[in-house]
């Protein structure tokens, strides 16, 4: 039988996915709020 609490005292995440992680986290990406916010900043003016 599977001891998971072992396994997962042994987890390592691989270096990919801690790549993509901080690939994604450190990309400004533009989403539907800062379009509605440019949006209403223009009809401001």
């Amino acid at each position: 039988m599977i001891n998971f609490e072992e396994e997962l005292k042994n987890f390592q995440p691989s270096l990919e996915v801690e790549e993509a992680e901080a690939a994604i986290y450190n990309h400004d990406m533009t989403d539907v709020s800062d379009i509605i916010q440019e949006m209403m900043q223009e009809m401001k003016k």
